[in-house]
C-alpha cells in the first residue's frame, strides 16, 4: 500500500533528499478530524498498549509519538540501536516497536536480529519505517523476522491501521491456547514451544516463518490464497504484496529442505500443505 492512497495525509516529504517533516500539532489536528480512524481509546482502558519507537530523527519521533499518544498508546523512544535493545526489555515489554533500519550506531536490521534472539521479545511485532524502500531491503527485513514495512514518506493514518492490525493479531494470537504438537511424515511442529524439527533435526525458522508452516498445516489439504494468508498470518488485508507471500513461502521451503516439497503451489491461486500423509488411512 503506497501513501498516495491516502491523499494529504503525508507526514514527510523529500526536499533536496532529506526528509522534512510538517508540524506534529498540524498532524494531530487532521487526524482528530478524521472520521475513518477508529475511534480513540479512552481513560476507562485499564492498559493503554505501549509503543517503542527507534529512530534518531527527532523531530520526526516527536510527530509519530504525538500522534500515537492521541489514539491512545503509551510510548516510549530510542534514538540508537543500542538504546533500543536496553528500551525493549525494561518493564512493562512494549506491546510493537517501530523500528528505523539507519540508526547512528548499528543498523535496525541487527536490532531485529538480537530482538528476536530474545525471548521476550522474540514474538514483539516490528514494523520498520524507514526511508529505504529497495525490494532486498524489505525482503531481508521479513527474513529477519519483522511484521511489516512501511517506507518515508508515510501516512500516519497508514501508519496507525498497520498498527491496530498488528495488535489484534498478537492478541489473537495470546489468546487461543496452542494446539498440540504435530507430526506430518519427516516433519514435526510444537506450536507450544515454537519449534519445527525434519527427520529430528531442528530447524530455524523467524517468528512469521513459524506462523506460515503453522496455518498451512493446521489447513492441511485446503488450498490457501495469497490474500487469505496475508490476512491471517501477516494481519492485514492487503497492505503488503502478495509478493512478500511468494517470497517467503519460497524462503520457507529453502529453510525445510526436502521436507518443503508438501507446501505445494496452486497455480493462479496460492499455497496449500499435501493433504495425504502416509500414515493417514
Amino acid at each position: 500500500m503506497s501513501s498516495s492512497e491516502f491523499p494529504g495525509e503525508d507526514v514527510s516529504t523529500k526536499t533536496n533528499g532529506s526528509l522534512s517533516l510538517e508540524r506534529h500539532d498540524d498532524v494531530a489536528d487532521s487526524m482528530a478530524v478524521d472520521s475513518t480512524l477508529a475511534p480513540r481509546v479512552t481513560n476507562v482502558m485499564e492498559h493503554k498498549p505501549l509503543i517503542l519507537i527507534v529512530d534518531d530523527e527527532a523531530e520526526l519521533a516527536r510527530t509519530v509519538g504525538y500522534s500515537f499518544e492521541q489514539e491512545g498508546f503509551a510510548i516510549r523512544c530510542a534514538d540508537t540501536g543500542r538504546g533500543a535493545l536496553d528500551a525493549a526489555v525494561v518493564g512493562p515489554i512494549p506491546d510493537l516497536i517501530v523500528l528505523d533500519m539507519m540508526l547512528p550506531d548499528m543498523s535496525g536490521t541487527e536490532v531485529c536480529r538480537e530482538l528476536r534472539r530474545t525471548e521476550v521479545t522474540r514474538s514483539t511485532p516490528i514494523i520498520f519505517l524507514t526511508a529505504k524502500d529497495n525490494e532486498i531491503d524489505r525482503v531481508v527485513a521479513f527474513e529477519l523476522g519483522a511484521d511489516d514495512y512501511v517506507a518515508k514518506p508515510f501516512s500516519v493514518r497508514e501508519l496507525m491501521l498497520r498498527v491496530r492490525a498488528l495488535l489484534r493479531r498478537a492478541k489473537a494470537t495470546k489468546s487461543v491456547p496452542p494446539s498440540g504438537e504435530q507430526n506430518f511424515e519427516r516433519l514435526r511442529v510444537d506450536p507450544e514451544a515454537h519449534q519445527v524439527w525434519v527427520d529430528g533435526a531442528e530447524i530455524a525458522l523467524t517468528a512469521l516463518e513459524f506462523r506460515l508452516l503453522h496455518t498451512l498445516l493446521s489447513r492441511r489439504g485446503r488450498v490457501q490464497t495469497r490474500s487469505q494468508l496475508l490476512e491471517d498470518v501477516w494481519g492485514v488485508h492487503a497492505e503488503v504484496t502478495t509478493r512478500t507471500v511468494d517470497t517467503h513461502v519460497k524462503r520457507l521451503r529453502e529453510k525445510l529442505g526436502d521436507a518443503g516439497a508438501y507446501v505445494e503451489t496452486i497455480r493462479g491461486v496460492g499455497y496449500r500443505f499435501r493433504g495425504k500423509n502416509t500414515g493417514d488411512r
